[in-house]
């Protein structure tokens, strides 16, 4: 759950942006109203908690009731202090400040009692819990409302549509407030992200090649050097070609990462054709019984039609030296990218035949929601989400957990 609260933590852009907006959406039309069912939760609670200790309390209260209409036996607390090792008396300290324990008490320990008592406690105690919140009915107004600020935070509109068309189906007419809502879009969220929430597969054919493409800057060769270090924590044995020929400091980047994992790092002279380091690479991966070659590329843009027909290429030679490979073609998308991120999943799919997603950099952007939109378009697995820089802040995406964190649910 670490990585939960990071994301939590980080991802406040986006969250805050969609917080701002429903608060604004409900008390543009919203009443006022004193909320019950608080009371009910709290109460619920309080014995919940408390029977742990209701052992202990139960001669507790008769000492306390003795000590209270005898104002003058003061002393015996001066003995008290003494048997502090008493785990008995921390107990009693921690119930006292709090005025829900003496009614919880007292409904335990008696039925005559809590028709005397009740009414006026829970009275007293209902005035001191009772908030009012702001409910708006779910009109169409609301609901049209509501798609605008899915679409401004990149969830696109067509899947922007959908979620109001089930929000509406569900709770059209009723009061929610502004944590209700977004409870409601959780579950909206989540229920589109549960499909494509898969792990990277891993297969028993040796080598398993991993092909990782995306555009300049997305985060490929740190992706790379992150999955590299986890998976041989997790016992495999990997090799990493250094693809990217054309850049000396993506090499000399994964030769740090290779470093750290005790990877070993297949690298060309710079400017060398990335095909045959591919085919080269796969070669001395199956001589040293590798587990997983992951094959970094160098970044292209997808409107370079030179740029990914040479990745056609690669993917040409590597399906030479085995027509079942690569068996996992990783897009890495830089989340700050928005709704381009749509445009190059398409493309990239449809040259490198992807089959998967890695989604880097969710940590800076108010454009987290563009994750939703590819999921709903394209269907794609979605491997991993990144957050920083660190090798923890790459991790399996989890969709109930990025469903909160995006719409912010700090519970």
């Amino acid at each position: 759950m670490a990585f939960f609260s990071k994301l939590k933590d980080r991802l406040f852009k986006s969250s805050s942006k969609l917080e701002e907006g429903l608060e604004a959406i409900v008390e543009d039309g919203g009443e006022e109203e004193l909320v019950e069912t608080a009371e009910a939760e709290v109460t619920a609670e309080a014995p919940a908690v408390e029977p742990d200790l209701a052992p202990v309390d139960v001669p507790d209260p008769a000492e306390d009731t003795a000590p209270e209409p005898e104002p003058e036996p003061e002393p015996e607390p001066e003995p008290e202090p003494e048997p502090v090792a008493v785990v008995e008396e921390p107990a009693e300290l921690s119930l006292e400040p709090e005025p829900e324990a003496q009614p919880v008490e007292v409904l335990v320990e008696s039925a005559s009692e809590e028709a005397a008592k009740p009414g006026l406690l829970g009275r007293m105690f209902g005035r001191r819990e009772a908030q009012k919140v702001v409910r708006r009915t779910v009109d169409d107004d609301m609901l049209e409302s509501l798609e605008d600020l899915m679409i401004t935070s990149d969830m696109g509109v067509d899947t922007a549509m959908r979620v109001t068309a089930n929000i509406s189906e569900r709770h059209f007419g009723k009061k929610l407030s502004v944590d209700e809502i977004k409870a409601v879009l959780a579950d909206e969220v989540t229920r589109i992200m549960e499909p494509v929430a898969v792990p990277l597969p891993i297969y028993p054919k040796r080598p398993q090649v991993v092909l990782i493409v995306g555009v300049n800057g997305a985060g490929k060769t740190t992706t790379i050097g992150k999955l590299a270090s986890q998976f041989t924590a997790a016992g495999k044995k990997v090799v990493i070609a250094a693809g990217d020929t054309f850049r000396a400091a993506a090499v000399e980047q994964l030769q740090v990462w290779g470093d750290r994992a005790g990877v070993p790092v297949l690298t060309a002279p710079e400017g060398s054709d990335p095909a045959s380091l591919a085919f080269d690479a796969m070669t001395q991966a199956e001589a040293d019984g590798a587990d997983l070659l992951m094959i970094d590329t160098a970044g292209r843009l997808q409107n370079r039609s030179d740029l990914m027909e040479e990745l056609a290429k690669i993917v040409r030679v590597i399906k030479k030296k085995d027509e079942t490979a690569p068996h996992n073609t990783l897009l890495v998308l830089d989340a700050t990218t928005g709704q381009n991120a749509l445009s190059q999943v398409g493309t990239f799919q449809e040259l490198a035949d992807v089959s998967g997603l890695v989604m880097t950099k969710l940590d800076g952007t108010a454009k987290g929601g563009v994750l939703v939109a590819l999921a709903d378009k394209f269907a794609l697995p979605i491997h991993a989400i990144g957050v920083g820089e660190q090798i923890d802040d790459l991790a399996p995406f989890d969709p109930e957990e990025f469903a909160r964190a995006l719409i912010g649910i700090t519970d």
